[in-house]
């Protein structure tokens, strides 16, 4: 063998030895690995139950809450004795002493010329109003007086036309009792007639014509004593046996 083919085998040889003993290693690591895993494969395993639910929202973190600091100490200050001032009590006011007054001797007097005065008045006031009682009593007898006489002078003025138209009539024969008939008159300011109505009928159609006719003859009739009492419209009244 030359010396090139010995040295090839003697290298070659010398990396068998290497990879022969790694590889016994290699055997034994993986001989010991499978021993343990058979040995802890052979306790059944735990039954676990998982229930899959959405995960919770992740914890508020609760707020920090400081502690809280201890108060300062106050130390009290030293109390200060106020000295006791004894302040004098207040007289009393004195009472004041009443005032009597003092006697008028004019009073009386002044007294009687007030009650007086106040006579005075009261017999004025009376006085005047007797005096107004007086005129309203005068006041009401005039009137009375002036419409009395204005009553008897339209009374006087009505009898004297109704004179006139009695003297004018001519009634029917066989009346009975005394029908009385009312007629409205309208005039002229002269007196004469320009109208005749018949108000009120005497039940008796003869003795109402009759009237009429005697108050149409009579006109114009007669003018009262005063042109106050002339009146355009008069209600004249006629019974046949009036006088």
């Amino acid at each position: 063998m030359s010396t090139l083919a010995l040295g090839f085998f003697q290298r070659h040889e010398h990396a068998l030895g290497r990879s022969f003993a790694l590889s016994a290693i290699v055997h034994i690591v993986l001989a010991a690995v499978l021993f343990l895993g058979v040995r802890w494969q052979v306790s059944a395993p735990d039954t676990v139950t998982v229930d899959l639910v959405d995960a919770p929202p992740p914890p508020t973190p609760a707020p920090v809450v400081e502690a809280p600091k201890p108060p300062p100490v106050v130390k009290p200050e030293p109390r200060v004795e106020k000295p006791q001032i004894a302040i004098p009590e207040k007289p009393k006011p004195k009472p004041k002493p009443e005032v009597k007054p003092k006697a008028d001797p004019n009073f009386e007097k002044r007294l009687r010329e007030q009650v007086a005065q106040e006579q005075k008045i009261l017999d004025q006031q009376r006085q005047e109003r007797e005096l107004r009682e007086l005129l309203a009593r005068k006041q009401a007898e005039a009137e009375r007086a002036q419409a009395a006489a204005r009553t008897r002078a339209l009374n006087e003025y009505i009898a004297r036309i109704q004179v006139k138209v009695k003297s004018n009539w001519i009634l029917p024969q066989a009346i009975q009792g005394n029908p009385e008939a009312i007629f409205d008159v309208v005039q002229l300011p002269t007196g004469e007639v320009l109208s005749i109505k018949l108000v009120k009928s005497s039940g008796n159609a003869a003795y109402d014509a009759a009237v009429e006719r005697a108050i149409l003859k009579s006109s114009p009739l007669p003018l009262p004593a005063s042109r106050e009492l002339f009146s355009r419209e008069l209600k004249l009244t006629f019974r046949p046996q009036d006088k």
